[in-house]
């Protein structure tokens, strides 16, 4: 250890941080006593929260780790300032002979007790011992002098067993009823935290004894474990990165390729795709570590080197320890509150709620990703400008950065992560969103170019089910996407087969650009590009007022959909009309409110999804459609029965439905049967999933051609008077069966021979 270390805050704790590079002996304070030695007398003169040692690698001791140290640390200290080895504490008459042994015994006790403080107290015990039966054959007077030093001996044990680290070893040794004869002891104590030098991020791991293991999955290499605790509400979400476990030579070669490699960017990097710019880099990092390896004589198989150029780039060119997170599709929010250093990263997964992680992010990795957001965004984030938000579109995510003043502790971030394949309505049917009959409707509501607003509070799922509705749109009908932040996944639609546009508006927070639109003016502008189906991501702002004209005016001549935070049908025409400005009469443009909510069951801790409301808004009220009666409600949830239930009447006085029977020359009967068997062709999907244990039957690109199928054999049963949608659902049902299905579980077959061999 070369003797250099220095103090840092992070976090609000404080770190000392040795350096032990070059150091002739290892680094791990259990296993080398010169390395318990030089922490503990550095503990001497500093005050640390945490001691990290630092080579290639960091070892991170914790606050209560760091804690016992410093005991020992201090109680050195004090045994130095009491001068414990000077005549006065050693006896009064005795001759020059006994006084020098009994000098050199407590000084040989003094001096291990910073690199061996248990063994100083075993040796101390041991001389107690034997002076304690030497007592017995000694004078009076020889007696009454012994008792001097027995005192000062006694004095060193009460303090000693004072310490922590005393009190554990004690305690270790009366379970083991053995005494070890090297430092294994020690590593009983001291469960060290290791990561590579050059990462910010701290992992910590829990005693797994009350901890229950309840999942456990891969991300990009990383192992994911899932642990609930007896003593906590969340669970637990811990990930164990490869770059956390390795050998001290791949650590050494990790650091010298990031010295080398750092700073490099080819001119060419600009016109990379992020895709393209990784493979580039990879190629750099294989080649640079081959050589590195070469060089120091480091055997690495193609392998080895493989997950290292991989762990390179996710700390050069990627978004560090935090990727591993971004790249895990099952989450949806992280949060990284401030101060930064104190708290581990929280995050939300879709199946186990919001989850505690055991990664605790740094101060230094917090500015290194601002830098790069802020490179990305092309904004500001200063304290002038303390938000920045904006979207990733490499890694699908949506994020929002604060900053002072702000947030007065410092900067804080979220991140959105949006499902890359759309949700479908037969993924909600089988997550229980809503009932068969309901998903029926609603797919009925966009082949009848209904206008609705999808209304809830955050977390309702909101955009999700929009994301399910546009795939109930017709493929011959181009599709206008108009959002601030983009979490509508267009790209993934497009690959299915979708004719579609997105138009990026300004963001509501933040610095704006002038080279950024606002929703208003980008609203009128998907007005002028034809015929298309309109999607406001959510509706916000003055842009209300546009949407509202276009619809009630008949320009849009299509489907209309959007999303707009509210809990009833009410509560949204108070915002639309109240707050942004509509007025009453445009409103009434509006068909449909269909709400969403997070219910949670008998007060449980879990939120569930559900469709609370299906309401019409009727034209023929003036003022306030709840006292004038403009609303009609055709299902409602019940909690009780965990059930959206319908309301007949509802659908039979319903002037949409009469507008829908003049319009389309059909009866109520067909409305009413083509609802049905459009919900159970959905159900169907679902039945077939659980069946055949295959969740993909049930994406996106699956339900759109299930979708398309059930489209086509209904022109085909439309040609006569009335719709046979009994032998509609029966042929159906047959092609999911033997195209379908079929194709499905060839492609699962043929995946399974491939992974054999």
């Amino acid at each position: 250890m070369t003797g250099e270390f220095v103090v840092k805050g992070v976090g609000g704790h404080r770190r000392l941080i040795i350096n032990c590079r070059g150091c002739n002996y290892g680094c791990d304070v259990a296993q080398f006593p010169k390395c318990m030695s030089d922490v503990v007398n550095a503990l001497k003169t500093t005050d640390a929260d945490e001691v990290v040692l630092s080579e290639y690698y960091e070892r991170i001791y914790d606050k209560n780790q760091t804690k016992v140290l410093k005991e020992i640390a201090n109680l050195a200290s004090q045994f130095e300032s009491d001068a414990l080895w000077t005549p006065s504490h050693l006896g009064k008459k005795v001759s020059s002979s006994i006084i020098s042994k009994r000098h050199n015994e407590i000084r040989s006790i003094l001096d291990i007790i910073p690199s061996d403080p248990f063994n100083a107290y075993l040796t101390l015990l041991r001389i107690m011992r034997t002076y304690i039966e030497k007592a017995k054959t000694l004078s009076p007077e020889a007696l009454e002098d012994l008792k001097i030093y027995l005192e000062t001996l006694n004095y060193m044990k009460t303090e000693f067993e004072k310490t922590e680290l005393i009190k554990k070893m004690r305690m270790y040794l009366a379970k083991m009823n053995i005494l070890p004869k090297d430092r294994t002891i020690y590593h009983s104590l001291f469960h060290v935290a290791i990561k590579p030098s050059f990462i910010g991020s701290r992992i910590f791991f829990e005693s797994g004894e009350n901890l229950e293991l309840v999942d456990e999955y891969e991300v990009m290499g990383s192992k994911t474990y899932i642990y609930k605790h007896p003593e906590k509400i969340e669970y637990l979400y811990f990930i164990n990165p490869p770059e956390y476990s390795l050998p001290p030579e791949k650590y050494f070669i990790l650091e010298k390729t990031k010295e080398v490699v750092a700073n490099y960017r080819p001119k060419t990097a600009t016109f990379m795709s992020p895709s393209e710019a990784r493979r580039y880099f990879h190629r750099v990092y294989m080649a640079t570590i081959s050589d590195i390896a070469r060089h120091n004589n480091i055997s690495l198989s193609v392998k080895d080197k493989e997950e290292l150029a991989r762990i390179v780039a996710r700390y050069t060119i990627g978004y560090g320890i935090m990727e591993i997170l971004l790249s895990d599709r099952k989450l949806t929010d992280i949060y990284i509150d401030s101060p930064v250093g104190i708290k581990p990263i929280y995050l939300v997964h879709s199946k186990y709620g919001q989850c505690q992680t055991n990664i605790i992010f740094s101060p230094e990795e917090v500015q290194s990703l601002v830098s790069r957001f802020r490179a990305f965004s092309g904004r500001p984030f200063d304290e002038a400008h303390p938000v920045l938000d904006f979207d990733l579109p490499d890694l699908q995510t949506r994020i929002c950065v604060i900053g002072k003043p702000l947030a007065s502790d410092g900067t804080a971030f979220t991140f959105r992560l949006h499902k890359v394949t759309p949700w479908t309505l037969s993924q909600f049917l089988d997550h229980k969103m809503f009932t068969p009959l309901a998903a029926g409707m609603f797919s009925f509501f966009v082949d009848a170019q209904a206008s609705m607003l999808i209304v809830g509070s955050r977390g309702a799922g909101k955009t999700s089910f929009l994301q399910a509705m546009m795939l109930e749109i017709p493929q011959n009908l181009r599709i206008i996407v108009q959002e601030d932040t983009q979490e509508l996944p267009v790209p993934a639609m497009k690959e299915i087969g979708f004719n579609i546009q997105r138009m990026k508006t300004r963001p509501p927070l933040g610095k704006q650009s002038e080279s950024e639109v606002s929703a208003e003016d980008a609203l009128r502008t998907a007005l002028r590009l034809g015929d298309s189906v309109l999607i406001v991501g959510e509706v916000r702002s003055t842009e209300a007022r546009a949407l509202y004209e276009a619809m009630r005016v008949g320009a849009v001549g299509n489907v209309v959909m959007g999303t707009i935070h509210g809990e009833s049908a009410y509560s949204i025409w108070d915002r639309v009309v109240n707050d942004l400005g509509v007025p009453t009469t445009s409103f009434k443009a509006t068909d449909f409110a269909i709400v969403a909510a997070p219910i949670r069951f008998k007060g449980s801790l879990k939120r569930s999804r559900r469709v609370i409301e299906v309401t019409e808004v009727k034209k023929e009220w003036n003022e306030d459609p709840l006292r004038e009666g403009g609303f009609n409600t055709w299902m409602t949830f019940d909690a009780n029965k965990d059930n959206l239930e319908l309301f007949e009447d509802a659908l039979k006085e319903s002037p949409w439905i009469k507008k829908i029977e003049r319009i389309r020359a059909l009866k109520f009967d067909d409305i009413w049967s083509e609802i049905n068997t459009r919900g159970a062709s959905k159900q169907y999907l679902v039945d077939l999933k659980n069946k055949y244990n295959i969740p993909e039957i049930l994406e996106a690109v699956n339900s759109v051609r299930a979708q398309t199928q059930f489209m086509l054999l209904k022109e085909k049963y439309s040609s006569g008077k009335k719709i046979d949608f009994n032998g509609l659902l029966k042929e159906w049902k047959k092609w999911a069966d033997e195209v379908l299905l079929k194709e499905i579980l060839q492609k699962r077959k043929a995946l399974a021979s491939t992974k054999q061999v």
